[in-house]
């Protein structure tokens, strides 16, 4: 009977369960991410650090240090936020929500001296206008076909601007008696100061004028106003052949022997003469005011003031 026994006694196995390696297990992750959220946390503060001047960088500094004292006493860039419990604060005290920034403040505006600029300008004008006429009398006196000519030219200042002007002589006329064709002299002669002209941008005035002969067959319409304004239209083409452009012409002139060059003695040559003028900014605004110019160079020629326009014969 007991061998019966021990033969129903049970069998015990004993398993041992194997736990998995460390390695496989998920406490890593969490390390990982707190790692990762660190890192951000870093480099976002940088970035925020490198764009934050250092203005607002000490109005968060105070701030956190004494943040009623700086919201409401000292104001100025850095020292509130419009988010901020504590509203105020900045450069403007009529702003009542948070910093005012120092763009958000309107710069104060410059004054301009219009009296000083435009005597500035005034100055400059007169200056390239003195140059010009170094420039005309130098183009002359190069040229030895033009040089014989220096006597019958006179380049001056008036208020107009600079006048240059051509006239008769005796020996050598620049247009033939009663006639608007141009002499091949005179051609020459106005085409290079044409192309000295152009060199700047100046409004031009051309004048033609003539002495108080009496022209022959005056009384069948053709007198010293239409002469001396073909005349005067005859210049300005022979300036455009020489390059000046043709819009900076402004005006055209006859005025016939109403402003003599010489008032003692109507019959001078040099009454017949071509008047070219650099107009300065002060004849432009004149010319181009309402109701038209006022009297550019009536008083600037000689004797012109006291020669009432009149009938005239010229040749």
């Amino acid at each position: 009977m007991s061998g019966d026994a021990k033969k129903l006694q049970p069998i015990i196995i004993k398993r041992v369960k194997k736990g998995g390696h460390a390695a496989h297990g998920g406490a890593w992750k969490i390390a990982y991410a707190d790692f990762v959220t660190a890192m951000m946390a870093f480099f976002l503060l940088m970035w925020l650090l490198g764009s934050t001047s250092e203005g607002d960088k000490k109005g968060i500094a105070d701030f956190f240090n004494s943040p009623l004292k700086v919201a409401l006493l000292h104001g100025g860039s850095g020292s509130g936020d419009s988010s901020s419990v504590l509203k105020g604060g900045g450069t403007d005290l009529s702003r009542t929500h948070g910093q005012v920034r120092n763009g958000d403040v309107p710069a104060p505006r410059k004054t301009i001296n219009l009296q000083a600029l435009k005597a500035e300008q005034r100055r400059a004008e007169a200056q390239m206008l003195e140059e010009l006429q170094e420039r005309v009398q130098t183009e002359l006196k190069n040229s030895p076909k033009l040089a014989q000519f220096t006597s019958q030219i006179k380049v001056e200042m008036t208020r107009d601007g600079l006048r240059i002007q051509i006239a008769d002589e005796q020996n050598r006329p620049m247009f033939d008696s009663g006639s608007p064709l141009v002499k091949p002299h005179m051609r020459e002669l106005l085409r290079a100061i044409g192309s000295v002209l152009a060199e700047v941008p100046n409004g031009i005035t051309l004048e033609g004028h003539t002495d108080a002969m009496v022209f022959p067959g005056g009384d069948k319409g053709y007198g010293n106003w239409e002469l001396a304004s073909d005349r005067a239209n005859a210049a300005r083409r022979e300036l455009i052949g020489g390059g000046l452009g043709e819009d900076r012409v402004l005006r055209v002139l006859g005025l016939a022997s109403s402003q003599p060059y010489n008032r003692n003695d109507p019959n001078d040559p040099q009454n017949r003469r071509i008047s070219i003028i650099v107009m300065n900014s002060d004849a432009l605004d004149r010319f181009l005011r309402p109701g038209g110019p006022e009297g550019e160079g009536a008083d600037d020629a000689p004797g012109a003031a006291a020669t009432p326009p009149r009938p005239a014969a010229s040749r």
